[in-house]
Formats: C-alpha cells, structure tokens, sequence
C-alpha cells in the first residue's frame, strides 16, 4: 500500500513532494490531487510508468492519458509550434479547467497512448498539484479511479481504488468534484471543442469568436 501524507501539515507536505518526486523519478505512480478531482500520476517521459498507469486504472491505450504542467512556460518546449489561439486560450484560462490538443514535438520520448502525434495539455489550479510539477517536469495525469467507477475526490477513494498500484499519496483535502475540464483541439486552422465541461463554449469565444463546437 503507498505511503500517505497530510499535506495539510507544513512539514508532512514537503516530505509528501520529496517523497513523491522520488517515487515519480523511480517510474513509480503517484496519488495527488487537481482542482476537479485526486489524480493518478506517472512521468510523461517514461512509457512503462505510463503503461502502469493504463494497468492500475484498467484503461486502453485507446484513450491517451492527458499531461499536466507546473508552468505556462513549459507549453512551449512540449509542441511543434503553438497556435496563436492556443496562446491566447492559455494564457485567458490557465491555470483552470481548460486542455489544449496540440501536435507534440517528435523528439519528445514519450508514448502517452494512441494519440497520433498530440497531446493533451494542462496546467492545473491547485498548489499541491504544482508544486509536484516544478519537482518532476510534466507529468501524464488521470483521474485517480478504475475504469468505469466515481472519480475519486478525496485522498482515501482514490487510495481505495488505486493505493495498491501507487507508492506515494498526497492526500490535500477534498475536492468537490467540479465538472471536468474543457477540451479544445487547437490542431487544426480552426480551434474545435472536443468536450464541454469546466468552461463554457460562450466564455472561450469570448477569446476565441472563430471557435468551433
């Protein structure tokens, strides 16, 4: 089972991040949470951790896991190039519950899924959540339950599902469960959204008016 920590206490919180940054540069998986729901994480940049993620959450490969970044800055090295809507939705909404859809960079040595050259990106609005990230670097994150049941929103569900498949979890409270985040595929001339959630079509157009749904 992994090791817990109450990242409520100051000095539980940062030995949670060592140990986690550990655990994460081991190939190992990690719980924590975001700001929808707890999360399973694996370095993006070692496949058979996120082979073990797909495993742990008894997923296909059918649906890429998506990736999370600590810094906006950190967009820019992970694509082919970066769409001016892409920068502009980034830079509107983010940290927040919006995901990007881009063409990766080829020299990138990750395998996420089958996502035929893309990515899913995010940088998320939760403190813990980046803190973990500036340590490790992007991070391929899914929702911390088995394929199929309830997201998990606090750090006992998502261990009750996964704890036996992670080493480290970060337990920082509960969440609420908020809808999940929005996702706009930015890959071709005209910006389209995949899945509606945390932000709505209106508010992106307000940025974006060329926007597709």
């Amino acid at each position: 089972m992994a090791d817990l920590y109450d990242c409520s206490d100051p000095d539980a919180r940062t030995a949670g991040l060592e140990a986690a940054a550990a655990a994460i540069g081991r190939g190992e998986l990690v719980l924590l949470p975001t700001d929808t729901v707890y999360g399973v994480a694996a370095d993006a940049f070692t496949p058979a951790a996120v082979t073990g993620l797909l495993a742990a959450k008894n997923r296909g490969r059918a649906m890429p896991v998506p990736v999370l970044i600590g810094e906006a800055s950190t967009l820019a090295g992970l694509v082919v190039n970066l769409p001016s809507v892409a920068n502009r939705l980034a830079q509107e909404f983010w940290p927040g519950g919006l995901t990007l859809v881009l063409e990766h960079a080829p020299s990138l040595a990750w395998d996420l899924g089958d996502a035929e050259g893309t990515v899913a990106v995010r940088l998320p609005d939760d403190d813990l959540a980046r803190d973990l990230l500036r340590r490790t670097g992007p991070l391929a994150v899914s929702s911390a339950n088995r394929s199929g049941r309830p997201a998990a929103t606090t750090a006992q569900q998502a261990m009750e599902q996964l704890g036996a498949h992670a080493a480290v979890v970060l337990d920082g409270g509960a969440r609420d469960g908020s809808a999940a985040s929005t996702i706009v595929d930015c890959t071709a001339p005209t910006p389209r959204v995949l899945r509606v959630g945390a932000i709505g079509v209106d508010e992106l157009r307000k940025v974006v008016p060329e926007l597709t749904d």
